[in-house]
């Protein structure tokens, strides 16, 4: 649990904390056809792993403190090459996320973002549609 005196209460935020989660779409389809709950579970991996990960940063801290207020985007990366290509371009940004792999296959499935505030990663993610 992170210390309340670390958190920004959401309040007094200049804009909106999201976690945007990019799924594989891909998998889902044939011939991979991975069964919906196999999928989401990818996400759910990949969306806790950058909340863990990123557990130190104060945006972190003020995403958490929302509870049920709090705002994650799902959205589809066509197949294996965008994901990647997509957390490429977010190092070269130095927008912290995390890359889900599913094992032992080594199989990447997901990207999650830490919390941010939307306007500062909604830019990078334009390219990307909403998860159908």
């Amino acid at each position: 649990l992170l210390p309340a005196a670390r958190a920004v209460p959401y309040s007094n935020m200049a804009a909106a904390l999201v976690q945007y989660v990019v799924l594989r779409g891909d998998l889902a389809r044939p011939p991979r056809s991975w069964p919906l709950g196999a999928v989401v579970a990818q996400g759910c991996h990949a969306a806790l792993a950058a909340v863990h990960g990123y557990r130190e940063h104060p945006d972190t801290g003020a995403y958490l403190e929302q509870g049920g207020a709090m705002t994650t985007v799902v959205l589809e990366a066509p197949d294996e090459n965008s994901l990647l290509d997509l957390a490429k371009l977010l190092k070269e940004k130095g927008v912290d996320h995390k890359v889900w792999m599913e094992n032992p296959e080594g199989i990447p499935t997901c990207l999650a973002l830490r919390p941010y505030p939307k306007n500062l990663v909604q830019p990078h993610l334009r390219n990307f549609k909403l998860l159908k």
